[in-house]
């Protein structure tokens, strides 16, 4: 019996595929047995069909998702060129059903690949799945964006945002949308700030090549944390379906700038020295092997934006996010305004409201101020707490769960790729012309003592 997708993986023998794209099948897999599924790997790489399936076999083991390798335990390898169109052709042609190609190599690649494909017949249905970066800049990206609509229609490109988990998201919109409680004051009328921030103890993990081209700003704010914030600011969309959605993503990404156009007061940058993270040792980053100094690249990157519609008007929504740091609280926080009034009387913690969500492990919290069990004019601060659901699936578990079922919700439209580099164009320009401090903080610490959080 023939298998209703392809899935066939260009990169097949790269780091991302081994590390989180199989283990992530072998789950999906074990959770959803009955999926039919063919898979190839395509590669560089002169491998044998045995050699990759010890691979896929060894990824599989590593979540004890050994019983879900019966499913692709025909798994092929092909040794491949992708940027050339005789071998993209090759590996379409021998796809059942739907192919799916899912682009694990670096976006140069994924850029050549596409074009390639101009000169290959395309079945019908073909999805196409690209990593981030998704393009360099703003014009970059439409043209990668114009390309892309000669070869297959939007709702088959998916752009790949891991960050965007079915289970995270859907959460914060569950209990923003289902209860009137929260519906009702998520404005400006009632918000005060909301701040977006995800420190990360890991360093660059063998990925300098990469990572000092990018640096925290494009690598974790312009991929991902503006999309986190297009969920927590957008107007509520008729229906969860991808249409819906994703029109309700972009229309507030179009919406947001940099606050009041100043990317030098509204920015900072920093990057890390010699420390410690826990029982890990880092040396500083302009030490560590394939960084180059003199680009200036920052590990620590924060921006201030502003939604300019009548919903967010003047509310700042602050972006963090950075390495080697202290484990800080990854996390959307919510920052309600002050009380219009307190009567006289009441002494202690009169601080505002927060609500906060925790970015994994999933979790809801809002901090009150509350009567003390003592006296009952002193106020107290107290936090009601919620697990979330997890989700069955890890995040790239989700990405693949969309792919095959051809249901885009959750991936990044073209057009809102191409705003989020708009977005934060301005404070590139403005660290390039290093109008903005590049900072120091030590490995292991919360940010640059100067930082005010």
């Amino acid at each position: 019996m023939a298998a209703d997708t392809t899935l066939i993986i260009l990169g097949a023998s790269g780091d991302l595929t081994s590390r989180l794209l199989l283990p992530a099948l072998g789950q999906l897999l074990t959770r959803e047995p009955g999926r039919s599924i063919r898979l190839h790997g395509a590669g560089m790489e002169d491998w044998t069909d045995e050699h990759w399936r010890e691979v896929v076999h060894a990824a599989f083991q590593t979540i004890d998702a050994e019983s879900a390798f019966a499913t692709v335990s025909e798994t092929t390898y092909s040794q491949a060129d992708i940027t050339k169109p005789a071998d993209l052709q090759k590996l379409l042609d021998q796809a059942e059903g739907r192919p799916a190609l899912y682009f694990a190599v670096p976006p140069a690649i994924t850029e050549k690949s596409c074009l390639a494909l101009s000169d290959v017949t395309i079945p019908e249905g073909t999805i196409l799945a690209l990593e981030k970066p998704f393009g360099t800049d703003e014009a970059s990206a439409h043209r990668l964006n114009e390309q892309l609509a000669k070869l297959v229609p939007e709702d088959q490109v998916f752009r790949i945002d891991h960050f965007l988990g079915r289970s995270t998201v859907l959460n914060l919109l569950g209990a923003r949308f289902a209860n009137r409680l929260l519906e009702s004051v998520w404005s400006a009328d009632d918000i005060g700030a909301v701040d977006i921030d995800y420190p990360e103890p890991l360093g660059l993990e063998g990925r300098a090549g990469y990572y000092d081209g990018a640096g925290a700003l494009v690598d974790m704010i312009q991929s991902h944390l503006l999309q986190v914030m297009a969920f927590v600011t957008m107007e509520p969309p008729a229906s969860l379906n991808q249409l819906d959605l994703r029109d309700a993503t972009s229309a507030v990404l179009r919406a947001t700038h940099v606050r009041g156009d100043d990317p030098v007061h509204n920015s900072r940058r920093a990057r890390y020295t010699a420390g410690d993270v826990g029982e890990r040792h880092f040396s500083s980053y302009v030490d560590e092997p394939g960084v180059d100094a003199a680009r200036g690249t920052e590990t620590l990157a924060e921006m201030t934006v502003e939604v300019r519609n009548a919903r967010w008007q003047g509310v700042p929504i602050t972006l963090r996010s950075g390495k080697a740091l202290s484990s800080g609280h990854r996390a959307v926080t919510v920052t309600f305004k002050p009380v219009r009034h307190l009567p006289g009387g009441f002494v202690g913690e009169s601080e505002p409201s927060e609500l906060v969500f925790s970015l994994g492990p999933d979790t809801m919290s809002l901090g009150l101020n509350v009567n003390g069990a003592d006296d009952p004019l002193e106020l107290e601060r107290v936090t009601l707490a919620a697990d979330l659901g997890e989700g069955a699936l890890k995040a790239y578990g989700e990405v693949l769960s969309g792919i095959l079922d051809g249901d885009a919700m959750l991936a990044v439209r073209g057009d809102a790729a191409e705003q989020c580099w708009r977005i934060v164009q301005p404070v590139v320009d403005a660290w390039r012309k290093n109008e903005v401090p590049l900072d120091e903080y030590a490995a292991g610490t919360a940010g640059p003592a100067s930082w005010t959080t």
